[in-house]
């Protein structure tokens, strides 16, 4: 799901700040081979700068030109792109990709209070699941191309035609709780419906030296990562500035974490056998998915046999030695083997780009 609003939060924050109006990209349609799938956002400010990518960086200039005059008019713009066969030469992009690509451009401003913008900074900030729908198709001249369905404001949900009201609804709560895109048809319009992507969250238990280019590189991909460590000198915050929290506790207080269950995966890696032991049997007892271990296969077994009857509960979720085979034993390259592996896992948990059909209401309950 490509929703991620975390690379775009800076440009938006300084613009707003100075209370300019910014072009907000939506890619809502692709056909065959591209770049980012359906609900991909990118953001261009009203100087050209730009944060996000719906491509390789190819058309990215081309839509600095568009998001020009959709800033200053305020009216929304569907372009298309298509990059298939040899009319793409012709038009001067090159791109040789052979999709194609209909992107939305919004104008977040003052005038509308940076919407949508304002309301998924406000979900991602309090890490809370949520939907927008917006109109990309319409014959309607009271429900214009680029209106808006938030599920935070209903009076703007009740303005438009019932028939949009009553599917919005329902689409926008469906797709903030199974994460999918979906489409919904009317009569003479089709709005799009894409949810938040939530950044994982990761935890990691031991907050040795070779912790910190794991925060790294998990922080460089907008998640969110807490430490737990009970020795003061390794639970500093100073030390991992890029980290969501540093939390100095002692391994056996591990399951009153609050919460615990809300980690998409935890690694272990305190290099201390007895402090793992203590882990291991915490993380047992959760629903936390991705179990990651350091160290050998032999400690690994040695481990799940001190732990018994729950060692062996464990172990379908257990991945030790924790990391993809990529090779290299610096502390970096273990970082990376580590990231990488949670972060198939993660993608692999979620599927490939799904996007759901919402039928249209009965001609009886059409406005």
């Amino acid at each position: 799901m490509e929703t991620s609003l975390g690379p775009l939060l800076p440009l938006f924050e300084r613009e707003r700040a100075r209370g300019h109006a910014l072009a907000l990209g939506m890619l809502v349609e692709v056909a065959g081979s591209t770049y980012r799938k359906p609900g991909a956002l990118m953001l261009i400010a009203d100087n050209g700068e730009y944060s996000g990518l719906l491509s390789g960086g190819c058309l990215e200039g081309d839509l600095r030109e568009h998001s020009r005059t959709v800033i200053a008019s305020g009216t929304p713009r569907l372009v298309r792109y298509d990059t298939r066969g040899p009319d793409d030469l012709v038009w001067g992009l090159g791109l040789g990709c052979e999709g194609v690509m209909d992107i939305l451009l919004l104008r977040c401003g003052p005038q509308n209070d940076w919407q949508p913008l304002t309301h998924l900074a406000a979900a991602l900030a309090a890490y809370q699941a949520t939907a927008i729908g917006v109109v990309v198709q319409s014959a309607s001249e009271e429900l214009p191309l680029g209106t808006l369905a938030l599920p935070t404001d209903p009076a703007a949900t009740d303005a438009i035609p019932r028939s949009l009201s009553v599917l919005a609804r329902a689409a926008l709560t469906r797709s903030a709780a199974d994460g999918r895109v979906a489409r919904v048809e009317g009569p003479s319009w089709k709005l799009f419906v894409v949810p938040l992507s939530l950044p994982p969250r990761i935890l990691l238990l031991g907050a040795g030296p070779d912790a910190m280019p794991v925060v790294e590189f998990a922080a460089r991909l907008g998640w969110k990562v807490t430490l737990v460590d009970h020795r003061p000198a390794y639970a500093a915050a100073a030390r991992f500035p890029q980290a969501e929290r540093v939390l100095l506790a002692r391994p056996e207080s591990l399951p009153q974490l609050p919460d615990l269950s809300h980690f998409c995966a935890a690694i272990v890696m305190s290099h201390h056998l007895p402090t793992d032991l203590i882990y291991l049997r915490a993380l047992a007892d959760t629903h936390i998915p991705y179990v990651g271990l350091l160290g050998p296969a032999a400690r690994r077994e040695k481990l799940l046999a001190d732990l018994g009857a729950t060692g062996q509960s464990l172990r379908a979720r257990l991945h030790a030695p924790v990391g993809l085979p990529l090779g290299g034993r610096s502390p970096e390259s273990v970082a990376l083997a580590i990231v990488a592996e949670v972060h198939a896992f993660v993608h692999q948990s979620a599927g490939d780009e799904r996007v759901r059909a919402v039928p249209a209401l009965p001609a009886s309950v059409q406005a």
